[in-house]
């Protein structure tokens, strides 16, 4: 048996994150006897252990863990193929709107870069729609797996890019964004050492894959909310040169001199045969 129905990864999936029969059961709505039937039947067919029961709970063997990783790339790429090709065919009906393409983009990040690009396309003949999508501080790789996006611009180091195609757009420096009264904004330069344990004004923390780093930082869900918290004196964050864009007159951004650079990527999914995506990158390399 070479072949799994999306049922029974969605079945599988749930049950390996929860680690709970019942949990899982009342996430996907269903009965938790059927589920249970329905793992142990997946078992059978695969010839193989997937979960190790005790009265202790529910734990992932070997070959669980390996199908939760593969079992998650399957869902998205199935679910992202619905997404791609409902909005492909919206530009087929007679009288429908243009194709169109979502374009995952980190808020506030590589603003310029943007308008430009936006702005350069949308003069390309048969240019396709545009919906920016802003999103968290990485997540653009999840939005292009599961369909969510298209195209995203992406960001090194921050960003992987493996698994998908792409091209380098621009490299920029790196600056502290503070409060502009603070001591630290009248230095001409700044080291991630002068910012990284300053008592009364502790790195800004963002979430990564669902969790926080640790820190005494206040925890940040958007731009918006870093920036009236910079503003307050109360947090300092790093950020690309570009983020100067964004700041307010109680901000002050200093270049720090040992951040790594960051290195902007138009990326998309490699097996894309889009020739609207095609057209959009090639306006993009040619900035």
């Amino acid at each position: 048996m070479d072949t799994l129905e999306t049922r029974e990864l969605r079945y599988f999936v749930a049950v390996a994150e929860e680690l709970h029969f019942g949990r899982a059961a009342e996430r996907l709505g269903i009965a938790q006897p059927p589920l249970s039937r329905a793992i142990q039947q997946l078992e059978r067919r695969l010839g193989v252990c997937l979960l190790e029961r005790n009265r202790r709970g529910v734990a992932l063997t070997g070959a669980g863990e390996v199908l939760l990783h593969e079992g998650r790339a399957a869902l998205d790429a199935t679910t992202a193929a619905v997404r791609r090709t409902r909005r492909a065919g919206g530009a087929d009906s007679p009288g429908g709107p243009r194709n169109r393409l979502v374009l995952a983009v980190k808020a506030a990040a590589s603003h310029e870069l943007l308008r430009k690009l936006l702005d350069a396309y949308a003069a390309e003949p048969d240019a396709a729609e545009i919906e920016v999508l802003p999103s968290g501080m990485c997540e653009q790789p999840e939005l292009l797996r599961d369909g969510r996006a298209d195209v995203a611009l992406m960001h090194a180091p921050f960003n992987s890019l493996a698994g998908f195609d792409s091209e380098e757009l621009m490299t920029e420096e790196q600056i502290a964004i503070l409060p502009a009264g603070h001591p630290l904004a009248a230095r001409k330069t700044l080291t991630l050492a002068d910012i990284s344990d300053v008592p009364d004004l502790p790195l800004a923390r963002w979430p990564r894959h669902g969790t926080y780093p640790p820190g005494p930082g206040p925890e940040i869900h958007d731009q918006t909310q870093l920036a009236q918290l910079i503003a307050l004196g109360r947090t300092v964050a790093v950020f690309p040169d570009s983020a100067r864009s964004w700041l307010w007159a109680e901000h002050a951004a200093v270049p720090v001199t040992d951040a790594p650079l960051v290195v902007t990527h138009i990326a998309w999914p490699a097996h894309s045969r889009s020739l609207a995506l095609a057209g959009l990158i090639r306006t993009a390399v040619q900035l």
